[in-house]
């Protein structure tokens, strides 16, 4: 039967461990394999092998299950992990002493789509961290969602609101939508109408071109929001534009643009020990800031 992080015995065990042992275990949840793991710590992987079987034997639980080829890691392990990564943010804040660094100390790992990080987080950036010495900022971008519950980010600007997690969730806004279409009709056919693929067919972007041209019109399909955009601008295209990314085009009057009725909503999402967290605070409240606008 798995060990209890919350029995006594079991906690003192883990306040007894070395705490390069827990820089293996964390490794191994981050990367996966004891091949990553080792790439990353730059020790071999029978060390690492090794200091991952002390740490399990020492608790008395397995932490990982190998699920084709990759250790995926049990919910004991999970929030063994996520006390590991306050440790080593407090052991860069002991570090930092002596280094007359102003204020908060920390490095926070932030999740946000391309054109969000770069349109409206990264302007701000330089002034920020300016003033925030102490503080680092690690940019994640995708299209894809990270997985906070497997501790791939600190904080994440989501556009869409996860149904469940272990992690403070928090409305940013709604972002106001576009329809853009050329002013005057296109010599030679239809526009070429842009939309998302199908695993976004739930946003109010998707379903209001769906609604309007059905939903096999599409001949331009792409989650990127800036190749719709370059579309638009060739006037040969209709799609749907978040405001943010539209203030050029609003002003163009060879284009036409309707709002839509529904906004789309931006979510914060925080890893639940930061909450708390005074350098993570001043992160919070400078996206908050970003996103106001």
């Amino acid at each position: 039967m798995a060990a209890n992080l919350q029995d006594p015995y079991v906690l003192t065990k883990l306040r007894r461990m070395n705490w390069d042992d827990l820089r293996v275990l964390q490794a191994v949840h981050d990367a996966g394999t004891y091949a990553g793991a080792s790439v990353s710590l730059h020790i071999d992987e029978t060390t690492v092998a090794r200091r991952l079987a002390r740490v399990q034997e020492a608790l008395g639980m397995p932490l990982f299950e190998l699920v084709d080829g990759k250790r995926r890691p049990s919910p004991q392990c999970e929030a063994i992990v996520g006390h590991t990564r306050a440790i080593a943010r407090h052991v860069s804040e002991i570090g930092a002493v002596g280094k007359q660094v102003a204020g908060p100390i920390g490095r926070f790992r932030i999740a946000a789509t391309n054109t969000i990080a770069e349109t409206l987080l990264a302007p701000r950036t330089g002034s920020f961290l300016t003033a925030h010495p102490g503080l680092t900022l690690q940019f994640l971008t995708s299209s894809e969602n990270v997985d906070l519950s497997r501790w791939e980010a600190d904080l994440a600007v989501r556009l869409r609101r996860p149904e469940k997690g272990d992690f403070s969730i928090s409305k940013l806004g709604a972002l106001r939508l576009y329809f853009f279409e050329p002013a005057e009709p296109l010599l030679g056919g239809e526009p070429i109408v842009c939309c998302y693929p199908s695993e976004l067919a739930a946003t109010p972007e998707a379903e209001f071109v769906t609604a309007r041209f059905g939903d096999a019109a599409a001949r331009c399909v792409t989650d990127n929001v800036r190749i719709v955009r370059s579309l638009i601008l060739s006037r040969r295209a209709v799609g749907v534009l978040p405001e943010y990314l539209s203030a050029d085009l609003l002003e163009d009057a060879r284009l036409r643009a309707s709002p839509l009725p529904k906004r789309r909503e931006v979510w914060l999402l925080v890893q639940n020990h930061l909450k708390r967290d005074r350098a993570a605070r001043l992160v919070i409240e400078w996206i908050r800031d970003c996103m106001a606008p």
